[in-house]
């Protein structure tokens, strides 16, 4: 679990292709406190460390992973949000995050409005509401507003400062992860719509008849 609050801008120093998955190496302050098999967050992207120095650490990134993520399209050179997983007992600033990246979205565009700049992005908006959270290359972020096939976040001028987003433009690809309740109670909803089409003994017991 993370908080989606980044710890720091990690850098990629050197790409391994692996029979169609990738060894990705990043350059981070913490890499030296960093123990094998522990998960840090790239771009939102829950990855589990391979290898550590003082500067650097690698993860493995299997296929479905790439497939699924904007870590395909790294190159060497290029900034990520790093965030290690979160410790039970510290306080939650964010909103829960899995790790688990459910889409790619595109940046459609980038304007500014009262200090701080509005990233639209074009994504299914299936699990999006408004006021609600979202998490973007791993940042925890409120939706402010909601279209028909996109959605827009407004990032303060210290989110961005402290995050990739300042290096990205239009056109440009972010992770998404939805928020994980909404997906439980769509889950929850789509059950009890199931059972309704099917009435049983058990089905009348389980709602009072």
């Amino acid at each position: 679990m993370f908080t989606g609050l980044i710890e720091e801008i990690g850098e990629i120093v050197n790409i391994e292709q692996k029979n169609g998955a990738k060894v990705f190496t990043l350059g981070a302050n913490f890499s030296w406190e960093l123990k094998i098999g522990e998960s840090v967050a790239v771009n939102g992207a829950c990855q589990s460390v391979i290898s550590n120095t003082r500067n650097t650490f690698s993860v493995f990134c299997m296929k479905e992973s790439l497939r699924r993520t904007n870590l395909d399209y790294l190159k060497i050179g290029n900034k990520v949000n790093l965030e290690r997983a979160m410790i039970l007992g510290q306080r939650l600033d964010g909103h829960i995050v899995q790790g688990h990246i459910d889409g790619i979205g595109k940046i459609k565009e980038i304007k500014e409005e009262c200090g701080a700049k509005v990233f639209e992005i074009e994504y299914d908006t299936k699990y999006i509401i408004e006021k609600g959270s979202v998490a973007l290359n791993g940042i925890s972020l409120t939706i402010s507003k909601v279209g028909k096939n996109s959605f827009c976040v407004s990032i303060i001028p210290q989110t961005l400062e402290k995050t990739n987003l300042k290096f990205l433009k239009s056109g440009d690809f972010v992770n998404i992860e939805n928020d994980m309740f909404a997906k439980y109670v769509e889950k929850f909803l789509s059950a009890k719509d199931n059972k309704k089409e099917k009435i049983s003994l058990e089905f009348l017991r389980e709602n009072g008849f």
